[in-house]
């Protein structure tokens, strides 16, 4: 009965067009002549073959938590700047910037390989539900239940995973309504090709950064390889491209207002599932202070990077990441309080009781799902502040981060693989190997000493039902800034989980030779540990909860909606279907959809974060435009809206046309749409891509990268001089 409804719901054409994050298997089920009429002129069966695992999603990848497509047969990626930036931080020094200067590699030979860097290609998704629910033992509590489906979950995937160079996992969706295993290819050997100078790729920093007008250049190419025979294989001089046997050919003609568009993609989270009251605690207080606590740590690694260019380079990564989710969070409340989401779902999940109560016994379940949910929501409220800090050890102080992941990492080698938490699994471990590596690059003394003692000015001010017993024990229970800075200067001086060679040694250990290194450090993460892993059971046992109760309400919402409800976002391929449009942020502002280069050199102060590069610069001053004009706008395009529904994640995804052509590289979303993650408005859902001809008219006008534009199989054109008017 369940999957009846929801192939009835599908057939229909959804309300919004721009509205949902659709799974590949919904799009196979989406009314046909509804696509067309959207404006895709491929078959529905050219984005996805589920017999075969082709189409045109085989060739949108993840690449590390960001999005990415192929665009040659011979493994080119492109993706956001924002998504390379790992590779690009990690050769860079003060006497060789390539974070600020940008890299071009002349031949395959000069290519730079990324420590962790990977690329997962999709190759099938399968429908487990019914494989999951049953592994749950009848009269199961909460905990149980939770230990249970992650036991399934973890066994599904080591089954998926003895193909080689694969990797899988087990999707959650509708609050565990239904799982599907996702299978993708791995490719281990990643390489950067191109990417433009900074001030390029973050054209208008955090200024600009969800804004609109926008003139950035998010992205950069990069380069899949295997082994000879084809075979995923780690870094090898041996290794040959990735054969692709799907790519987006690129549209060098572009777009313009009102043209179909599809972004395809990997979105990370939503929340449109969640109770109103679940979506109140994020307005009242997860928003809040996550501004309060990463703003603070955003101010410290300022503060003491700018004293120094090494320590600049140690910190931008680091920076970055809470730079952005400083803004999100403060996008979120303005976006939740102005289009009054939460009275919304309020209204919504009214009507959806209202409809379950008509209906009886039928849907009793849901409705006392509902209420036992909410209850859940008010039980957490009353720990969230001990809870947010430690949860958020992690990405504050390198040191105790590191020396936390090791102590966790030995108590959890001791137990059987498929008992061990799932980010310390044997599949794992190259990946932490990797990481615990790829953080020497990270580290910067001063900045790290200084985060930590902000986090224990905070663990000791919490109150007396809240404490955080690893602070307790090594710094005390009340602030003393000279005691504490006093402490940490012996605890850093006497440790050496921040000695590379060490600390992998450490990776190997066990716990107690941990403990009997006698290391200040490493004896601070293996109590903050004990605490993490405490924490990991009391929200087991809520997810446990969660997993038992929101699909009952949720197939009421679904049965309610009459009309197909793309789930939330989960980290899987979705695709949305949009329009090239701008927008109305406020009275009397019409935003136009596309930018310019004149816009971009309008903007220019010679200051970051407008400070133009002066080849391109001086390009674009001399109207040296090649053949990437774009004749309606006389000039060459460098962003543009659209009304897709995005959110983190699908950085670094494909713009593409309704032939399945490239024809510009998703990067961010507009102020107004931040909250698009809790409901979709269409009059500002918008979010914004670099477009294919400014790509192309980068790598032709300014840097001459004539082999890397014959590979995208495009012709370079002569300098084209425009007379100013």
């Amino acid at each position: 009965m369940k999957k009846t409804l929801l192939l009835l719901s599908l057939v229909a054409a959804p309300a919004l067009a721009g509205e949902g994050k659709w799974t590949p298997q919904q799009v196979l089920e989406l009314d046909p002549a509804w696509l067309r009429a959207q404006g895709l002129q491929v078959p529905p069966k050219k984005l996805w073959d589920p017999q075969r695992g082709t189409g045109l999603l085989a060739g949108t990848v993840n690449v590390g938590g960001c999005s990415g497509a192929f665009i040659s047969s011979s493994g080119l990626v492109i993706t956001n700047h924002h998504c390379a930036f790992g590779i690009i931080q990690e050769h860079s020094t003060p006497k060789r910037d390539l974070i600020t200067d940008g890299y071009l590699a002349s031949k395959r030979e000069d290519e730079l390989p990324g420590k962790g860097a990977r690329v997962q290609v999709p190759r099938s998704f399968k429908d487990v539900t019914k494989d999951v629910l049953a592994a749950v033992p009848a009269g199961a509590d909460d905990l149980a239940r939770y230990h249970a489906i992650e036991r399934k979950q973890k066994e599904l995937v080591a089954e998926c995973e003895k193909r080689p160079a694969t990797r899988c996992q087990v999707a959650t969706f509708d609050g565990g309504l239904n799982y599907t295993l996702v299978d993708a290819v791995e490719l281990a050997d990643v390489r950067l090709v191109y990417a433009p100078p900074r001030a390029v790729g973050e054209y208008g920093g955090e200024e600009d950064n969800w804004m609109w007008p926008r003139h950035t250049g998010d992205f950069a190419i990069i380069r899949a390889y295997t082994a000879p025979d084809g075979s995923s294989a780690q870094y090898s001089d041996k290794n040959i491209p990735y054969k692709a046997e799907f790519f987006f050919p690129l549209a060098t003609e572009g777009v313009k207002p009102n043209d179909f568009v599809m972004v395809l993609g990997y979105p990370g989270r939503t929340y449109r599932a969640l109770l109103a009251e679940e979506m109140a605690t994020r307005q009242s207080r997860v928003y809040p202070r996550m501004r309060d606590v990463y703003g603070e740590a955003i101010r410290i690694l300022e503060e003491e990077g700018g004293k120094d260019a090494s320590g600049k380079i140690a910190v931008a990564s680091q920076l970055k990441s809470l730079h952005n989710v400083y803004k999100n969070a403060g996008g979120q409340l303005e976006g939740l309080k102005r289009g009054h989401l939460v009275e919304k779902q309020h209204a919504a999940e009214a009507a959806v009781a209202a409809w379950a109560k008509k209906g009886g016994a039928k849907w009793a379940q849901a409705l006392e799902a509902r209420d036992a949910l909410l209850a859940e929501e008010a039980a957490n409220a009353k720990v969230f502040e001990r809870e947010f800090l430690l949860n958020n050890v992690t990405r504050l102080a390198r040191g105790p981060a590191l020396a936390a992941t090791l102590s966790r990492l030995a108590a959890e080698h001791a137990k059987p693989d498929l008992e061990r938490r799932p980010e310390y699994m044997d599949r794992e471990l190259p990946r932490l190997k990797d990481r615990l590596e790829r953080e020497q690059k990270n580290l910067f003394l001063a900045a790290d000493k200084h985060l930590l003692l902000a986090f224990v000015k905070r663990a000791q001010a919490l109150g007396p039902d809240e404490r955080i017993a690893a602070v307790d024990t090594h710094f005390g229970k009340t602030f003393s800034e000279k005691d504490a800075v006093a402490k940490i200067e012996a605890m850093y001086a006497g440790t050496k989980v921040l000695t590379l060679d060490e600390r992998l040694k450490m990776a190997g250990e066990t716990v107690a030779q941990l403990q009997a290194r006698k290391d200040p450090l490493l004896a601070f993460g293996l109590d903050l540990a004990k605490e993490l892993t405490a924490l990991d059971e009391v929200e087991d046992r809520r997810d446990g909860a969660t997993l038992r109760l929101r699909p009952e309400w949720r197939k009421a919402v679904l049965a309610h909606a009459g009309k197909p409800v793309a789930p939330d976002a989960n980290g899987t391929l979705r695709v949305s279907f949009a329009k090239v449009q701008g927008y109305a942020p406020r009275d009397g502002a019409v935003y136009t959809p596309q930018t310019t280069l004149s816009g971009m050199l309008a903007k220019h102060t010679g200051e970051e974060p407008f400070d133009v590069p002066e080849k391109f610069s001086k390009t674009a001053e001399a109207k040296r435009f090649g053949t990437w004009t774009d004749p309606r706008l006389k000039d060459v395009p460098v962003d543009f809206l659209s009304d897709a529904d995005t959110t983190g994640g699908n950085s670094g995804s494909p713009t593409v046309n309704g032939k399945g052509q490239l024809v510009g590289v998703n990067f961010d979303r507009v102020w107004e749409n931040v909250a698009n993650d809790f409901g979709y408005n269409p009059d500002v859902a918008r979010n914004v891509s670099v477009d294919v001809r400014y790509i192309l008219w980068t790598l032709d006008q300014v840097e001459d990268a004539d082999a890397l534009l014959r590979e995208l199989g495009v012709r370079k054109g002569p300098p084209v001089v425009r007379e100013t008017r």
